[in-house]
């Protein structure tokens, strides 16, 4: 008799000690659990090899990604209901009740649910990941070498795919919606005009954009503010897209775009620094670094805005761990911090911080909207890449969404000024004005 499903809901409830919020069907065409939700299919046998030879999050990844499980019906609904058994048990954090589902694997008394598990799962050496997972590095993290190798993993994907996912604006960053009746375009062009204002950009003085994508933010404040502008990125694909595009405006004789690291700059000061979704690629171990170098590169009373990625703060900071999933399929060696820690970093290095301001309900609202993007374009996605690769990108965005929006992660844009010895910030006396 087929009954796989039921056998596979009660040993996850067993480990779990709670119902499985989720339906399952398995390649059995058996199905068990609660009716109305949406259905976790386990295509194959394998993903259950998957999860033996690695357990936890990464052999969950791996399955996702090979397509061996997949998810019939609201995809968001889906990952609340399993973030809530699998995730947040314990004290609470996205890792901790994963970290004690394998705790509980390990217990003497579950050994019998193992073997049932491996019973199920079948014969067979341990599946292969993935081709789209990242090869593994050596070596100290954030070399110049290394990071250049996980921003090619991640950007270097095919700029005909992000067109589909990001739109005409081609901004891989939280939008600014000032209506959630805007457009993505309306809102990633609002985020660009708030970056200038709070930067009180002016004809001929000069911006550095460190992590300038497809160069849109330059391409902004070089059409609209009259700026002279470098942007540089470490993608050669991102590079060449951007320079076509300046070409394409006329603006070539005012904006320049580099393959280049912050740390080999040469040619500050500027009047002007963004760093739009960039600095979560520096380091917990290089930051205090990058924080110094964008010191140094700015004239002194000029604007520094960074524009980052923030996780919740832990009691025990050393507890923290990268998320294996963004790791291995998504972003190589990047790493969140507090918000409090990035402040903190900045003002170590001779900023004075003058604003914080959090956009995290606007990430989640970008991230649904190229989430839709993608499913539009699903088959086109597939050929521009592959069905692996658009899994990836489906699950992250959407995974990242409901983060934001239970404020698991953050987002926020620091704007801080190299004040000089006088004081004089030129900053406005009321907050927000911005010149």
């Amino acid at each position: 008799m087929a009954d796989a499903a039921r056998r596979l809901t009660a040993l996850a409830e067993e480990v779990l000690g709670a119902p499985l919020p989720l339906r399952i069907r398995a390649w059995d065409r058996s199905e068990y659990g609660p009716p109305g939700t949406p259905v976790l299919v386990i295509r194959r046998r394998r993903a259950l090899r998957r999860l033996l030879w690695k357990p936890g999050e990464l052999g969950l990844a791996r399955a996702w990604v090979a397509g061996d499980i997949d998810v019939e019906g609201d995809l968001y609904e889906a990952l609340d209901l399993l973030a809530g058994s699998l995730w947040e048990r314990g004290e609470g954090t996205p890792r901790s009740g994963l970290a004690a589902l394998l705790a509980a694997v390990r217990d003497p008394r579950l050994r019998a649910a193992g073997g049932e598990l491996v019973k199920l799962a079948g014969p067979g050496l341990p599946p292969r990941p993935p081709r789209e997972e990242a090869r593994r590095t050596s070596g100290p993290l954030h070399t110049l070498r290394r990071d250049k190798q996980s921003i090619s993993h991640h950007y270097d994907v095919g700029n005909a795919f992000y067109e589909r996912v990001l739109g005409p604006s081609m901004v891989y960053s939280c939008a600014y919606w000032e209506s959630p009746q805007s457009t993505l375009e309306e809102a990633q062009r609002a985020k660009l005009d708030l970056v200038c204002r709070k930067l009180a950009l002016e004809p001929g003085q000069r911006l550095l954009d460190v992590g300038c994508g497809w160069g849109s933010m330059v391409l902004h404040a070089a059409r609209e503010y009259g700026v002279s502008a470098v942007g540089i990125t470490l993608s050669e694909e991102q590079a060449a897209y951007a320079r076509k595009r300046i070409s394409e405006a006329g603006l070539a004789d005012r904006v320049e775009i580099r393959v280049q690291d912050y740390r080999e700059i040469s040619d500050g000061p500027f009047d002007a620094i963004s760093s739009i979704g960039m600095a979560e690629h520096v380091g917990t171990a290089r930051y205090a670094e990058y924080a110094a170098d964008v010191h140094a590169l700015l004239k002194p009373g000029g604007r520094l805005l960074n524009h980052q990625i923030a996780r919740r703060p832990l009691k025990d900071e050393g507890a923290y761990e990268v998320d294996e999933f963004i790791d291995c399929y998504v972003f190589p060696d990047g790493e969140l911090a507090p918000v409090g820690r990035t402040v903190a970093q900045l003002e170590e290095a001779g900023f004075e911080v003058r604003d914080v301001e959090s956009l995290r309900e606007h990430y989640a609202l970008t991230l649904r909207q190229w989430v839709a993007n993608l499913q539009k374009h699903w088959a086109e996605a597939v050929d521009l890449t592959s069905a692996g690769r658009a899994r990836v990108w489906r699950l992250y965005m959407a995974a990242s969404a409901l983060s934001f929006e239970r404020n698991r992660i953050g987002v926020n844009q620091v704007l801080a000024v190299r004040t000089p010895g006088s004081g004089a910030s030129k900053m406005p006396l009321r907050t927000r004005d911005w010149r």
